[in-house]
């Protein structure tokens, strides 16, 4: 499939709650993408280095802020820790969507070789 024919995305909807994004793309397929998984996937010069990708961590709480279109080719999403350097492009989403499952494993592999963890921190507990 050249970059010409890749499905354009024609429906973006975030589940503030669940903290997933559906992505609906021109094709009429619809994936769901946890903001963990978009997180630690960013195609942020700050993610994915110079030819070496940073492991992202402690991501398993982030949530989406903002979904703000960039022309008609991608989305920049604003995450509540303060990340917003990526441009998601149809052309990414699409291949984050064909991938996915194959990503998060690796990503999963990653943390443990790091001995790194997806949770945040510091556990905040709250007692009544």
């Amino acid at each position: 499939m050249t970059a010409a024919s890749l499905p354009a995305v024609s429906k973006l909807h975030y589940h503030q709650q669940r903290r997933l994004l559906d992505v609906t793309f021109s094709s009429g397929e619809l994936v769901s993408f946890t903001a963990e998984f978009l997180r630690v996937h960013s195609p942020s010069a700050e993610v994915r280095g110079h030819g070496t990708p940073k492991l992202v961590t402690n991501k398993k709480q982030v949530a989406i802020k903002k979904l703000q279109l960039a022309g008609h080719y991608a989305v920049k999403l604003v995450f509540d820790d303060g990340h917003d350097s990526g441009l998601y492009s149809w052309q990414y989403l699409h291949q984050l969507a064909q991938q996915q499952d194959s990503l998060w494993q690796q990503y999963l592999q990653q943390l443990t070789e790091a001995n790194a963890n997806r949770d945040d921190i510091i556990a905040v507990r709250v007692q009544y």
